[in-house]
């Protein structure tokens, strides 16, 4: 029992940590007095290219991989379908309701999976769960500081309220890292399952709504801010490889 709710006070910490970086990134996104214009432009598109790089690194390196191993090839591709046409239909419904959240979607399509996967890989005692951490945390800082400017620019929204409001995000991390502590960690194919799902909804968005935001035309800054984001994911992969 203590080894337990040591692990499952770390699941919560672990989390926490990492779900802080979503209005850290807010607010770092509020900084608007330091060269307006390069950060309306170039850095701005560099940061959407950034956060892109990352969803996709998260698709490739962890949520497909580890989702996939515990499924049958059949059933995994059929989830990794039925997440992009699932999320294809929200993308539908909330461009009539005058859209405005895709980076908001797609940022908490990215950490619920990857919370669960942490509070499960904690009960088993895996070392590579501060990792996983550590690349949730640097996820969710350009996510959350893409879906800031992108709410704020296009709804009525107080800059304070989405602020809040990206602070009560920050518990779906533990509620999740405990799901999979206590639950999923049994169920590893249902574990699987919510992954691939997530990763064709992530994969879905980042084309349709991510990417077209970041080109910005005669810059190179925001094609390479992709790469670095990828090679973000790509480090921590290596790192728990």
């Amino acid at each position: 029992m203590p080894q337990i709710t040591d692990s499952l006070t770390l699941a919560l910490l672990y989390s926490t940590l990492a779900g802080m970086a979503i209005p850290l990134g807010g607010f770092l996104a509020q900084i608007e007095h330091i060269r307006p214009r390069w950060m309306e432009n170039e850095l701005r598109h560099s940061v959407i290219a950034f956060g892109g790089g990352a969803l996709v690194s998260g698709v490739a390196l962890v949520l497909v991989p580890e989702g996939a191993l515990h499924l049958a090839p059949g059933h995994s591709i059929a989830l990794f379908g039925i997440g992009g046409i699932a999320f294809a239909g929200l993308d539908v419904m909330l461009a009539r309701r005058g859209g405005g959240s895709s980076q908001l979607v797609a940022m908490l399509l990215d950490f619920l999976p990857e919370s669960l996967a942490l509070g499960a890989l904690l009960a088993t005692g895996s070392e590579t769960a501060l990792v996983l951490a550590g690349i949730i945390f640097l996820q969710n800082l350009p996510e959350g500081f893409n879906a800031y400017r992108e709410i704020t620019t296009v709804s009525r929204l107080r800059p304070r309220r989405v602020l809040l409001f990206f602070c009560l995000l920050v518990p779906i991390g533990p509620l999740a890292a405990t799901l999979g502590h206590i639950v999923l960690v049994d169920a590893p194919g249902t574990l699987g399952g919510i992954m691939l799902f997530a990763a064709g909804g992530i994969l879905y968005l980042v084309f349709e709504d991510i990417a077209p935001q970041a080109v910005l035309a005669n810059r190179h800054a925001p094609p390479l801010g992709a790469v670095a984001g990828f090679m973000l994911g790509l480090a921590g992969h290596l790192t728990v490889g």
